[in-house]
């Protein structure tokens, strides 16, 4: 399995931004896909036909974190927690 960094920089599955709505349209990773963690549950069938594997980020790596979780116990294997926003950023600088 590649590293975070190398998946991020290479755009592979799906970026998910996982902050509400307004928080994604302040700025965003380009290419992110905006479902806030609280709306997860209910857009389950949506996510499964995305491209994996998920990248999840939020603003602190908290909600990204929560994010990971709800994805993996509805039988999504490949998810990773990217962080906060800046952290993404950095991955794919690095």
């Amino acid at each position: 399995m590649q590293d975070l960094a190398t998946l991020v920089k290479e755009r592979k599955g799906t970026i998910l931004d996982v902050r509400s709505v307004p928080e994604y349209h302040e700025g965003h990773f380009p290419g992110a896909v905006n479902v806030p963690v609280d709306q997860i549950p209910y857009k389950l069938d949506e996510l499964k036909a995305m491209a994996q594997p998920f990248i999840c980020y939020c603003r602190s790596g908290a909600r990204s974190s929560m994010a990971t979780m709800i994805l993996k116990s509805n039988g999504i294997a490949e998810v990773f927690n990217a962080g906060g926003l800046l952290d993404i950023q950095h991955l794919s600088l690095s």
